[in-house]
């Protein structure tokens, strides 16, 4: 299976390429990327690649805000086939569900989980790839895009209280300041953006019902493409439920709308299993959080969904053949 991305991220990475006076078109072909994709905004490129990509070339200009530099030059007209509909929703809240149910038309490695408590809404992201979680450039871009289509649907009525990343904070914050303008925290437990719940709820000027019924018409005949197996869809619903505690095969299963019984069923014609899917992502944030000095074991153990550091020990063991605490300090020797 290749997870897929949108090729007209291409454009804005080469502006910042040049930019940074990097030589962008020699470094897609280093990747395997035909620069003549850049001009087709309905190619679709491997997900892995373009993370790659992206994290190579930050490395090399030493530019630690590379995605998000990329992220102030997208528009709503990105979103391709999506734009019109999205343009035309009643509210924030309707525009971000029409993200989740054409996903597959938009970037299908990127998972999103809005979560209301009393005055205040999460917007949780993830960047589900098959190469692991080294992402940061690739998860600033795309909660640097949803900040920006949401500022551009609501304007003035957009206020974000504060943005998180779970990687550490870059020597210089002057970008994250001037492209979220609010406070942006880094060592958290999950990548989104926090508002206020009336900011989804607020009108949008520029909401017609006639026309979104017309966009939502033609998106309807292209359904089906680009779609993933039942398996791709829970293991992104694990990456941002675990951290909440809330990754049963309940919660999961609800989250798919169907029961446990179903799910089960289906993951298993699929060839997988809840506890195998679970299994990976743990393996996979484990990595993340463990390269963190900020996260404490105990904290990890929780994130990972395990009651106690006991539990947590056993189970790395298990997996990594060694204990936890050795495998960071191991990492962490020049």
């Amino acid at each position: 299976m290749t997870l897929l991305a949108r090729s007209a991220v291409l454009t804005n990475y080469l502006e910042v390429a040049r930019h940074l006076q990097l030589d962008g078109d020699q470094l897609l072909r280093e990747a395997g990327l035909n620069p003549a994709i850049v001009s087709d905004n309905k190619q679709h490129i491997p997900a892995h690649t373009a993370v790659e990509l992206l994290e190579h070339t930050a490395q090399l200009s030493r530019c630690e805000t590379l995605g998000l530099r990329m992220a102030e030059l997208r528009h709503l007209a990105d979103f391709g086939e999506v734009s019109l509909l999205l343009s035309h929703q009643h509210t924030l809240r309707d525009a971000l569900n029409v993200i989740v149910q054409y996903r597959h038309l938009l970037n299908d490695c990127v998972a999103i989980f809005i979560e209301e408590t009393n005055k205040t809404v999460i917007i949780r992201q993830e960047l589900i790839t098959e190469t692991g979680t080294q992402n940061r450039q690739s998860i600033e871009l795309v909660i640097g895009i949803v900040h920006r289509f949401c500022a551009a649907l609501l304007g003035a009525h957009w206020h974000p209280l504060y943005v998180c990343f779970t990687h550490e904070a870059p020597a210089d914050l002057s970008v994250h300041r001037r492209v979220f303008g609010c406070k942006v925290e880094f060592g958290c437990e999950f990548n989104g953006i926090a508002c206020p719940a009336a900011n989804l709820d607020a009108a949008n000027p520029l909401g017609n019902e006639a026309l979104a019924r017309h966009a939502e018409r033609y998106l309807e005949s292209l359904r089906g493409k680009n779609e993933h197996s039942l398996s791709f869809e829970v293991r992104k619903a694990i990456y941002l439920l675990l951290p909440m505690g809330k990754a049963t095969p309940e919660q999961i299963a609800q989250s798919q709308g169907l029961n446990v019984r179903t799910l089960q069923r289906r993951l298993e014609a699929d060839g997988s299993s809840f506890s195998e899917l679970l299994n990976g992502v743990r393996r996979d944030l484990v990595v993340r959080y463990l390269r963190n000095p900020g996260y404490s074991l105990g904290r990890i153990s929780d994130m990972l969904g395990y009651s106690m550091p006991s539990s947590f020990t056993r189970w790395f063991n298990a997996q990594f053949g060694k204990s936890p605490a050795v495998w960071r300090a191991e990492q962490q020797r020049p």
